[in-house]
């Protein structure tokens, strides 16, 4: 199956493409060499982590070298927990250590870990040079590859810390889902399931129709599913680059609630897309109680999710615990807490949800999870 191609043009930044395809990854230092940001590169540092460096890191770094650049590289512990900024720290002075320039470039290879760790290096470091995303996750590679967001996580909170920083070229090789985790495939289902339910009936009905394949990895499913995703993520980004104008926060249909579980279970408890999933049940039924949304379109929902995979998680916390976990996340404005709630497949609206309803939808919410 060829690859596609996908073009990424947002107001202000040069346009990049990504390449979603089996053999991508073979073909990643030849397709740098025909980047403008990239192509006069001398030296590109390769960043991953302890699970996919014994998978791919070579074969990354020998397509780099054969295009002709000089190839470094630094491994992270894989995990959440690589997203601090002691890490980051190191990271800064291995880069100064190996005399990296301006007109170098940093490829980042792996999940959303560290594209987004890596992002932000790149992003800051000599007051920024390019960086390639090649994600080898379905979550990175439907999500957090494309959009130019960075972070870091701080003891308060998920992300509180980073960058808008747009790749140069994204690298999407289906190929390397085949060694992914089953739990990160299900992580990545949920984005996918997220960007459905936000874009429209089309995609939302493709994906109901074709979820028990995406389920099963099915290879053709699974690169329309993240050419789709790519789609309908860059189209939002280049109405909203910075997530300024409420457009982008589309993006964040299910993330009050997960970013909240996250924090409050402990990272890496449950998988993004696992609690992705949860935010999006909540804030359906959310929107069913705050905005009269159709019982039929909280139910078509579920049945997406379950078919993918992803039931009810059965988390259980204390109601007002988890609304002053929600008042600390960067998504909150003047410390009300704002909800992506959707009225339809394809319609939806950001709303500033007062305390009392959120407590009131978080307890039956909890009560349901106990029963």
């Amino acid at each position: 199956m060829p690859a596609t191609r996908i073009e990424v043009n947002i107001p202000g930044e040069q346009r990049y493409d990504v390449r979603v395809g089996a053999a991508v990854l073979d073909d990643l230092g030849p397709r740098c060499k025909q980047v403008p940001a990239l192509a006069g590169c001398p030296q590109m540092l390769v960043i991953t982590d302890s699970n996919v460096a014994p998978l791919y890191l070579a074969r990354a770094k020998a397509s780099l070298a054969d295009a002709g650049y000089r190839v470094a590289d630094i491994v992270v512990g894989a995990g959440e927990a690589s997203k601090d900024i002691e890490v980051l720290a190191e990271i800064w002075e291995a880069m100064a250590a190996l005399g990296l320039a301006r007109d170098c470039a940093v490829v980042a290879l792996g999940g959303g870990v560290v594209g987004d760790l890596a992002g932000f290096a790149a992003s800051t470091f000599m007051r920024g040079i390019a960086v390639a995303q090649v994600p080898t996750t379905l979550l990175a590679m439907v999500d957090s590859s494309v959009g130019g967001k960075t972070g870091i996580n701080l003891a308060a909170g998920k992300n509180l810390v980073g960058t808008f920083c747009q790749p140069s070229y994204v690298c999407a090789s289906t190929e390397v889902l085949s060694t992914l985790p089953e739990r990160e495939w299900r992580c990545g289902c949920a984005e996918v399931a997220k960007s459905a339910v936000i874009c429209s009936d089309d995609f939302f009905f493709w994906l109901l129709e074709n979820a028990s394949a995406l389920a099963m990895r099915s290879e053709e499913v699974a690169a329309e599913a993240v050419a789709r995703s790519v789609v309908f993520k860059a189209d939002v980004v280049a109405q909203d680059k910075t997530e300024s104008c409420g457009v982008r926060e589309c993006l964040n249909y299910g993330h009050t609630l997960a970013h909240a579980i996250e924090k409050m279970a402990g990272y890496g408890t449950y998988s993004h897309g696992a609690a992705v999933a949860e935010g999006m049940r909540f804030a359906a039924q959310m929107a069913r109680a705050l905005l009269g949304t159709s019982s039929e379109l909280v139910s078509a929902q579920a049945e997406l999710l379950d078919e993918l995979g992803l039931p009810r998680l059965g988390w259980t916390a204390d109601a007002q615990e988890v609304l002053a976990v929600m008042k600390r996340d960067k998504k909150a404005r003047r410390g009300q807490v704002r909800f992506v709630l959707p009225r339809d497949v394809g319609a939806w609206e950001l709303v500033d949800v007062p305390d009392a309803d959120i407590l009131s939808c978080l307890r039956s919410w909890m009560a349901q999870g106990d029963s």
